[in-house]
């Protein structure tokens, strides 16, 4: 498997993030125009938590709160899961896994790099196994 930053660097290195005093209907927006279930909430250049689709169902919906009188700090997930750049996908997917979150930013340091889903992860493993049959295919048929 290979480190998360070349999963990273095939997907354009694009990081979508947002204020923690933004509201949550703000938040919502964006989700829907950057098309992801998750956004890197920063204050300047430091990481200070996610806020993802399943913290405005939990903890807004479900709720009856207003997401428009809401601020994203206030239901945002603070305590965020982070891996380095080296960490390698299996790890990632191991690590998702076993604390049941679907995002993990990727961090250098103090330097946000992007972040990775489930589903990236999914879909490069896929990639990876195909690609493993394809060559035992070659190889038994000569």
């Amino acid at each position: 498997m290979r480190p998360i930053l070349e999963l990273l660097e095939k997907h354009g290195g694009s990081i979508w993030s947002l204020s923690p005093e933004d509201s949550v209907y703000q938040a919502l927006e964006m989700l829907a125009d950057c098309d992801v279930g998750a956004l890197l909430v920063m204050e300047g250049d430091r990481l200070v938590g996610v806020f993802s689709e399943r913290d405005y169902t939990r903890k807004i919906a479900l709720a009856g709160r207003s997401s428009k009188d809401t601020k994203v700090k206030d239901i945002m997930t603070a305590k965020v899961m982070v891996v380095s750049p080296q960490t390698r996908t299996q790890e990632c997917m191991a690590l998702m896994s076993q604390k049941r979150i679907r995002h993990l930013p990727v961090v250098d340091g103090d330097k946000v790099l992007g972040m990775v889903s489930i589903s990236d992860l999914m879909d490069d493993i896929i990639k990876d196994h195909e690609q493993t049959i394809s060559q035992l295919q070659s190889y038994i048929s000569g």
